[in-house]
């Protein structure tokens, strides 16, 4: 009897094992296969190098540069730029008339909005320069704001901090709210 039991033992302990690692490989297989799901409804085409033109009505607006566009093919797509972007925005001319850099950008198709974020800066032809951590550029308005505090400095050493912040495309013509800062004048205010 028990030589028959040490034999059965012979045999199950093995063929236990064997049904233990079979059951271990057949979860990580599912979990491979549940993550090769994920990617494959994430659909990201990468670019290198990209320049595109923005235009209305056959007029070019702007020019758009970033050394790597991520284009996320999803249910609600968006396009990042994580390595930074610069957009030039031109006049009817084809005269720059400000740049705008960051760090960071995304764009959606949806809202047809470019967020910008992380060191945002932009000067314009007047010699005005401004800053931010971030600036929206809704391109159905034709605005670009922020909702994040902003510093204006202008060529003639004026120096404005907003809280909110809204300007045209070219940054020719924009106005702030909660504005303090210094403001330079010519000529003697008190007469």
């Amino acid at each position: 009897m028990m030589q028959a039991t040490k034999w059965l033992t012979g045999i199950f302990a093995p063929a236990i094992l064997i049904a233990m690692l079979l059951t271990a490989c057949e979860n990580d297989l599912k979990k491979v296969q549940q993550i090769s799901a994920k990617e494959l409804n994430t659909h990201v085409d990468s670019s290198i190098g990209v320049d595109v033109i923005y235009s209305d009505s056959a007029v070019v607006k702007a020019r758009l540069t970033t050394p790597l566009l991520l284009d996320y093919k999803i249910a609600k797509p968006y396009r990042e730029m994580p390595k930074g972007i610069k957009i030039i925005f031109f006049d009817k001319n084809l005269q720059p008339q400000s740049t705008v850099v960051s760090d960071y950008a995304i764009t959606s198709d949806g809202d047809k909005t470019i967020t910008l974020k992380r060191h945002v800066v932009v000067n314009n032809t007047s010699g005005d320069n401004i800053k931010s951590e971030e600036l929206v550029w809704d391109q159905v308005k034709k605005i670009i704001y922020s909702n994040q505090p902003v510093v204006l400095s202008k060529a003639d050493g004026t120096v404005l901090n907003y809280t909110n912040f809204t300007s045209n495309e070219n940054f020719t013509d924009y106005n702030g709210q909660g504005g303090h800062g210094t403001i330079v004048t010519k000529g003697n205010i008190t007469q």
